[in-house]
């Protein structure tokens, strides 16, 4: 049986990596900043897979070195998907950037050392959108993270791939380190955990509580965070996703007013929201953090070129719907506990 490091295991897309990794016959080694944390997530992968004695931690640090090597010593591959996540744009710009980078650097550094056959790193959509004028994104397409309008979240995940890519094509010995990066676009689907502190997640959860009476004008293709965990995980044994970038989203794209006319239809708000107007959004977000982080997709419209993942894995993305419907329904659930 093969052993994977999931790095992050506590996270939303972490844990459901976790769990499709035991479905899937591997086992599974999940980091932890804090292994106090472990319980909550032995609970939450055992609503949809049955760890036995497939499932077990270790504690590691994106800024330090302490236990990477530990980590890996019995490991065949690697999740990589911890990295800093701000619920709102960072008074210190580096609390973010650097954990990103420097995490991605030590992941790698140490599965090359500890003979890992492939790692597998989490990345966004924001690396590859940001600063472009091209709103049709694959896998050739790169955010600049020098443009004025990129956020701080934007950047660490565009710094901390090119730093993969960069590592990934310097290799200059025969035993090599396999690679393969998944690009998300915002990610809905249930929470296993129930944390509710993902941006995806808090969005859901603000408009049912009725705390978001307008919303900007923006347009986005979707992810369903079982459709990326799968994706990490058939990729560990697919060649043809080797040295790729792979984008894990809906083909069309959708405004949050489609996302709350799920909601509406469906009972899970009362009231629908309002188109808020940009002028405004740009003004608030001189003085609000979390608006500021959203601006630099706001009156865009943006899809993606899925076509590379559909025929390496002949999958197809779950809908809107079903995304937005489990998102709701894992949000009330999680509430009744």
């Amino acid at each position: 049986m093969e052993k994977v490091l999931v790095t992050g295991v506590s996270g939303y897309i972490g844990s459901h990596c976790a769990a499709e990794l035991l479905k899937n016959g591997y086992s599974v080694k999940g980091s932890l900043r804090d292994l106090t944390k472990k319980n909550e997530v032995i609970n939450g992968i055992s609503k949809v897979a049955n760890p036995k004695k497939n499932l077990e931690f270790c504690e590691l640090d994106l800024m330090e070195d302490k236990g990477w090597e530990d980590a890996m010593s019995d490991c065949d591959h690697v999740l990589h998907v911890a990295s800093p996540f701000p619920m709102a744009e960072p008074k210190d710009k580096e609390s973010v950037i650097q954990p990103a980078v420097q995490g991605t650097e030590r992941a790698l550094k140490h599965a090359k050392e500890a003979g890992i056959k492939k790692i597998v790193i989490t990345s966004s959509l924001v690396s590859m959108v940001g600063g472009n004028k091209v709103n049709h994104l694959n896998e050739k397409n790169w955010t600049d993270p020098e443009k004025d309008n990129i956020s701080t979240y934007m950047k660490s995940k565009t710094l901390a791939e090119k730093v993969a890519w960069d590592w990934y094509k310097n290799q200059n010995d025969q035993k090599k380190l396999e690679l393969t990066v998944i690009n998300p676009g915002p990610v809905y689907g249930p929470t296993l955990t129930g944390n509710l502190e993902g941006s995806s997640m808090s969005f859901i959860n603000q408009l049912m509580e009725g705390k978001m009476s307008a919303l900007p004008n923006v347009q986005y293709v979707m992810s369903d965070v079982r459709d990326v965990a799968e994706i990490h995980v058939k990729s560990l044994s697919k060649p043809e996703s080797n040295g790729r970038r792979l984008i894990v989203t809906t083909r069309e794209s959708y405004s949050f007013i489609n996302v709350a006319e799920i909601l509406h239809l469906n009972g899970f708000i009362k009231k629908m929201p309002s188109k808020a107007p940009s002028f405004l959004l740009k003004t608030i977000g001189l003085f609000n953090n979390e608006v500021k982080g959203m601006l630099p997709f706001v009156d865009s419209k943006v899809t993606a070129d899925t076509s590379l993942t559909e025929k390496i894995f002949n999958w197809k993305s779950r809908s809107l719907q079903e995304m937005i419907m489990d998102t709701a329904e894992s949000i009330k659930l999680t509430k009744q506990l």
